[in-house]
Parts: structure tokens; C-alpha cells; sequence
């Protein structure tokens, strides 16, 4: 009977007071954190409404807190009971969903502050009353040996690591800042990465101590990286970075940037990483260093490319999986500036027109060839969230006036968020191995190059040693001929065309598929 009291006091009180009783009473909260909550998410009088539930509760908050946590009160509960019952389960329903309401408004409210003093009221000891994910105790932490029996090998089987995974205070500190961010610190999110809390609680991958600095890296149910870090000696601002990592994998989740300084980045690797060096991409016959990593995961620091200047060398990381993963698997990374490095591939042309082909880790020779011409054009899609950059060749042309020979690129950068961005490249003979290909065509947004755009046409301007210009083009296996029409002209059988043609003349390029399609010449 004392179900069915509280069930009809209950009933007969407005939304606010019964959201407030479910707080004190289930969430434990303070009447000073109900009161701050239900302001947060819109109530025009919490203190009354705090006082109502008081009343409700009586002396005999524990008690209360047994009847609300009764199968009478439980909407998961099947009971055979008269209709009356039903009713009071769907009103319970009600409460709890006030509850959650409150607690989801309030967190909302909580990140954006309000509007003073820059972060918004925390509760006893600065800790976070409003999101129960935001606590250190409830942090997800995966066991050392996990990645080695599971069949999901990202960052949900990354351990926890670092001098520092048990020091609540800066893990406390570090959920707080994420939850109620102040304006003091410095935030930074990747295209595409929205920096609200959490709606459970994350998985702690590392917290210790890095260049100076205090370091918690987290993730987010498989969808975010969040790195928060706060200086060891006074005087600086903590900063709280943000990156998507969807369906990351043994390669996209194998390394994590930890620290940046100056010129240089230190990661932290996956734990399924048996090997690690570093090599310079415009050196491709130069063999890779090793990388020294010490025992929690972190590398030593690796130089970075540099932002603009002069490009007369590329840092890249080359990472050797375990054994107990996949049997000699050797791929290459790079920072792009985001939390989660790059993957970079490459992709041959089709010998004689067969088959297309996969793309592949870029560490044989042909790829590290591919990439000493083109590592410098990454400059472009730098900052821009990108999650692998494939270098594929679609075509190799034979030159007008002597017969050299030139490489068609497509250079496809790949964003977690999902669209991508290509620059095809023109690579022609030169003097040295690693002089830049010639960016021809840039198109931002576009399937292109991917298994979904799978056909390519483009052309370019080239001046012959003779000093002749000429309008070349080439496309992709699946083009039988190629039309070039206005101030120059010409057609031909085939992936390839070369025209004479005025320096400045204006030319428009078709491409004929096997299949019956057309193509023009991308841009």
C-alpha cells in the first residue's frame, strides 16, 4: 500500500516537483544541484519545487529511495495486476522521463554556460553533478591484453596507459573541462566534430605525463578522440582537442598525436603495434629508422612536416602490426595536424588493361616512388579531418617528341566525416626522382577516385623540349577514347591524347567509356 500512496501523491504534483523527487531521491543529488539543474532546464520556481519534493519525501529519504527502486515502480517489471496498476506504471514512466529531461537539458545548458561567468555552476569540489558520464569513476577502461582476443581491433580495445590512469583529481579535472568547458581554455575540433559532452561514459586510453604537460586522452563510444591537457607548471591554459574517429580500424586506430611542440609530435600507438620507425618520403631509398617508444606506448618525437616553406622533407611513421594481428603488415602514417594521423596507401595501374586493382600499404618501392613526387601536395588537405589519402595511378603516357614516359595520379584524401578531396597529379620526367608532381585538377566533395568514382579523365598543358606546346590527357582503364575539340582538336583510340596546341589555347576534353558512358575532364 505504500507503493500505491507514493504512486498517487506522485500524480497529483506538477512535472517539476516529481522530476525533483527522482533526483534527491535516485540520483542522490543535493537540494542546492536539483535546485541549479531544474533552473538550468527552464523551471520558473526550482526552490519551490525542491521544497515540494522534500515535503514528499519526508524524514525518510532512504526509504522513498527502496519504494522508487520496488518492482511496483518498475516499468520493466511484467505484473498481472488490475488496470489501475498499468496506469500508475505509465505515470512512473513519466517521471522518469522528467527526470532525464532535466538531466539532458541541464547538460546542454551546462556547455554552452551561462553566459557570465564563463562555465557554468559545478557542484561540491568542482565535480560535475549534471551528467553522471562525466565522473572518473565510471570511465570504461579495457583490459592490457584485449586487443589480442577480439575481432574489433580500434580504439575500444586501445588499455588504459600512462603514469597517471588512477589520479582521479586530473581525471576529474579533465571531465569537467569537457562538461563545462570555461572559456580559458583552448578548444580545437576537427570538420565535422561537435564538441558536446558525452551521453555515456568514455573509455580512458592514457593519462600521464608528456613534454611538460598533463595528458588524458579519451574516447567516445566509437565516434570521438578527446585529448585534455593542462600544464605542469603554472601560468599556462588547458586545452581540449576533439577529433572524429569513426569506424577506425588496425591502421586509422593504430596511433593517436599526444603532444606537439615546436617541430615536433610524439604519439601514443596501439597496443597491437610490434615495430615502429620513421622515414623522410622524399627520401624513398633512404631505409627507415627506428622509432624508440617507451613502455606505456608514447614515441619518442617525431619531426613534423612543415606547414609552408620550403617542402625538402616529410615525416612519416612506419608501423609493423603483431603477429598475433596479421602476419607481416608494414603501413605508413602521417601527422596532417589532427589527433589521428593519416593513412597512406597507393594504388598501381592496371597491367594492360586488366583488372582494377585494391589499393595497398604504400611501403614497396613503386609506392614509396609515388609518394616522393607527391607528399608535398598534402600540404592542401591539412587540418581538414582527413582519415586516409590514397596515391593511385590511373595511366602512364608516352610523350610527344622523343618518347618519355609520364604518371597520371589521382591523390584522394579521404575525411572521417566522409566526403573527400582529390588533386590529380602530373608527374613527367625530370631530374630528380622526387621533384614535384604538377597539380592539374582540384575537386573538393567528390567520389571521385574511390570505389564509388571509378572513372577519370583529365589533361594539362605541356611544353615539349622543342619548346612546342602540346594539350595531353589520359584517363582510366575503363576509357576507349579520348576527343579533344575547339581552338586545338583531335581524337584517338585509347587512355591517352597529346595535341598541338597554342599555349593559352581553349580545349575541351571527352572521354569515351567501354561501357557506352562519356566523361569530361575534371578540373
Amino acid at each position: 500500500m505504500e507503493e500505491l500512496t507514493l504512486d498517487r501523491a506522485l500524480s497529483q504534483v506538477p512535472g517539476a516537483v516529481r522530476a525533483a523527487f527522482a533526483l534527491r531521491t535516485l540520483e542522490s543529488l543535493s537540494d542546492a544541484e536539483v535546485r541549479a539543474l531544474l533552473g538550468q532546464a527552464g523551471c520558473a520556481d526550482p526552490a519551490l519545487a525542491v521544497r515540494a519534493a522534500g515535503r514528499l519525501a519526508g524524514d525518510d529519504r532512504a526509504g522513498a529511495e527502496l519504494l522508487l527502486r520496488s518492482g511496483e515502480f518498475d516499468p520493466c517489471t511484467v505484473q498481472t495486476r488490475p488496470s489501475d496498476l498499468l496506469r500508475r506504471r505509465n505515470r512512473l514512466r513519466a517521471v522518469a522521463a522528467a527526470a532525464a529531461l532535466c538531466v539532458a537539458a541541464g547538460a546542454l545548458v551546462a556547455v554552452a554556460g551561462d553566459g557570465s561567468s564563463g562555465v557554468a555552476d559545478a557542484g561540491p569540489g568542482g565535480r560535475s553533478a549534471v551528467v553522471p558520464a562525466l565522473e572518473p569513476a565510471g570511465l570504461l577502461r579495457s583490459d592490457a591484453q584485449e586487443w589480442a582476443d577480439t575481432s574489433r581491433l580500434d580504439f575500444t580495445a586501445w588499455p588504459a596507459r600512462g603514469g597517471r590512469t588512477d589520479d582521479r583529481e586530473l581525471l576529474g579535472r579533465a571531465l569537467d573541462v569537457w562538461g563545462r568547458t570555461p572559456r580559458t581554455t583552448t578548444v580545437s575540433t576537427t570538420a565535422g566534430t561537435v564538441a558536446v559532452p558525452p551521453a555515456q561514459p568514455p573509455r580512458l586510453l592514457y593519462a600521464g605525463e608528456v613534454d611538460g604537460a598533463a595528458v588524458v586522452l579519451l574516447h567516445d563510444g566509437g565516434v570521438r578522440l578527446v585529448r585534455y591537457a593542462e600544464p605542469l607548471a603554472g601560468g599556462g591554459v588547458s586545452a581540449l582537442d576533439f577529433a572524429r574517429t569513426d569506424d577506425a580500424g588496425v591502421t586509422t586506430g593504430a596511433a593517436v598525436v599526444i603532444s606537439r611542440t615546436g617541430d615536433g609530435a610524439r604519439f601514443l600507438l596501439a597496443p597491437w603495434i610490434a615495430r615502429s620507425a620513421t622515414r623522410d618520403l622524399l627520401a624513398p631509398d633512404v631505409p627507415a629508422r627506428d622509432l624508440d617508444v617507451a613502455p606505456d606506448g608514447v614515441t619518442a618525437a617525431v619531426p613534423r612536416p612543415a606547414p609552408g616553406g620550403a617542402c625538402d622533407a616529410w615525416p612519416a611513421i612506419q608501423l609493423s602490426s603483431s603477429e598475433r594481428v596479421v602476419e607481416k603488415h608494414a603501413f605508413l602514417l602521417t601527422d596532417l595536424g589532427d589527433l589521428a594521423p593519416a593513412h597512406l596507401t597507393y594504388t598501381p595501374r592496371p597491367a594492360g588493361g586488366s583488372r582494377a586493382r585494391q589499393p595497398r600499404e604504400a611501403t614497396s618501392p613503386p609506392a614509396l616512388l609515388s609518394w616522393a613526387r607527391t607528399a608535398c601536395s598534402l600540404r592542401a588537405v591539412r587540418g581538414s579531418g582527413v582519415r586516409a589519402v590514397n596515391n593511385w595511378e590511373f595511366a602512364r603516357q608516352t610523350l610527344p617528341e622523343g618518347g618519355a614516359s609520364a604518371g597520371w595520379l589521382c591523390t584522394r584524401a579521404d575525411t572521417w566525416r566522409g566526403p573527400g578531396r582529390v588533386l590529380v597529379q602530373f608527374v613527367q620526367p625530370g631530374p630528380s626522382r622526387t621533384a614535384p608532381a604538377t597539380v592539374v585538377a582540384d575537386r573538393d566533395d567528390t567520389a571521385l577516385c574511390s570505389r564509388f568514382g571509378q572513372h577519370i579523365l583529365a589533361g594539362t598543358r605541356w611544353k615539349a623540349p622543342s619548346g612546342r606546346w602540346y594539350v595531353l590527357a589520359a584517363g582510366s582503364r575503363a576509357v576507349s577514347r579520348i576527343e579533344a575539340t575547339g581552338e586545338a582538336s583531335g581524337a584517338v583510340d585509347g587512355t591517352t591524347l597529346a595535341v598541338r596546341a597554342p599555349r593559352d589555347a581553349s580545349v575541351e576534353l571527352t572521354g569515351r567509356l567501354r561501357t557506352g558512358g562519356t566523361l569530361t575532364a575534371v578540373r
